[in-house]
């Protein structure tokens, strides 16, 4: 099994040492492994993707003396493939849309922030998730309640058949 890693700077910014220790490290471990080591642009922002940063990243990684294999990725270049991916989970109900305003966005940052948690989507993340579990429910409602009606007599609710053969 060949190695592959990726460094995926966003050029919203400038190659930074963090970045640059990342890109390293990977180079680092590619090239042991005998594996590749790939470059992609995370520029689906764009309207904080600067062109100027794109080539100073490249630039900054020539001067490391770190090589790339195979072209530079896009990542905009592939935004035909991501919506097609996204309408496949949204139709399989492993998705769901965010109706939050950047506002209530912004105001479930700052309250988390100030709880000292971590930052997580938790709006519609929550009712997406109930939704999406009553649809599973509802779809595989009926296997269950034929299940039920098909279960060994002698099978304890909770546990595995494999336990129930270790008590017998």
């Amino acid at each position: 099994m060949s190695v592959i890693v990726r460094f995926a700077p966003s050029p919203t910014g400038y190659l930074h040492i963090g970045g640059a220790r990342t890109a390293l490290f990977n180079w680092l471990f590619a090239r042991h492994h005998g594996g590749k080591f790939l470059l992609r642009i995370e520029d689906t922002d764009r309207q904080r993707s600067i062109p100027a940063a794109i080539t100073a990243i490249i630039e900054g990684l020539k001067w490391f003396g770190l090589d790339w294999d195979d072209e530079i990725v896009m990542q905009s270049a592939r935004l035909d493939r991501h919506a097609a991916v996204v309408a496949e989970m949204m139709a399989r109900g492993t998705a769901y849309r965010c109706y939050c305003s950047p506002e209530e966005l912004a105001a479930m940052r700052e309250r988390q922030r100030a709880e000292g948690r971590p930052m997580r989507y938790e709006a519609c993340g929550a009712t997406g998730i109930q939704a999406r579990l009553r649809r599973r429910q509802a779809r595989h409602s009926s296997t269950r309640a034929a299940d039920r009606q098909n279960r060994d007599p002698g099978r304890r609710p909770g546990r595995g058949r494999s336990r129930q053969r270790a008590a017998r």
